[in-house]
């Protein structure tokens, strides 16, 4: 079997998210641990125009590379959990295809000037863009679904 992977995915950013976040520790492990925390996000000025029509959503969907991070191994021992886990059902920032996705509010858009004012930012000042996307409350909220280990983990490590 041949385990050698050779094809290349070149993804170009679209933008810059700017945060108050500069080093990992601190830094929220997800949007909901990241509630009001005010960040931008700096359009380059060939992608503008993909911004029409965003107005009027109060979520999105950022989906960003992790700059910062590195691949480590495929089992981890998740934040807030003591038991190593596989990779695949974490949500760890080591992967190998560093890609982050989280669900930010949009509180303004200037499409000329390409500047979008978001809250609940848990990513990396200077977190470089590759794609926006409208999050559609009927569609992308699964309320009552299953979520895995997670649902056993406490909501505070040490207890």
């Amino acid at each position: 079997m041949n385990t050698k992977h050779d094809n290349s995915i070149i993804f170009q950013p679209i933008g810059i998210i700017s945060t108050p976040h500069q080093t990992e520790k601190g830094t929220p492990v997800q949007p909901f641990e990241a509630r009001d925390i005010a960040g931008e996000v700096k359009i380059f000025p060939e992608f503008r125009d993909g911004l029409k029509d965003l107005i009027g959503f109060q979520y999105i969907w950022l989906i960003y590379f992790l700059h910062r991070a590195s691949f480590s191994k495929l089992s981890v021992i998740p934040y807030r959990e003591v038991v190593e886990r596989g990779l695949f059902a974490t949500r760890s920032p080591s992967r190998p295809n560093p890609i982050g996705l989280s669900a930010v509010k949009l509180i303004d858009l200037d499409i000329e000037e390409g500047i979008l004012n978001i809250l609940d930012v848990d990513m990396l000042d200077s977190t470089p863009l590759l794609d926006i996307k409208p999050y559609i409350s009927r569609i992308d909220s699964h309320p009552g679904s299953k979520g895995g280990w997670f649902e056993e983990v406490s909501e505070d490590r040490n207890s």
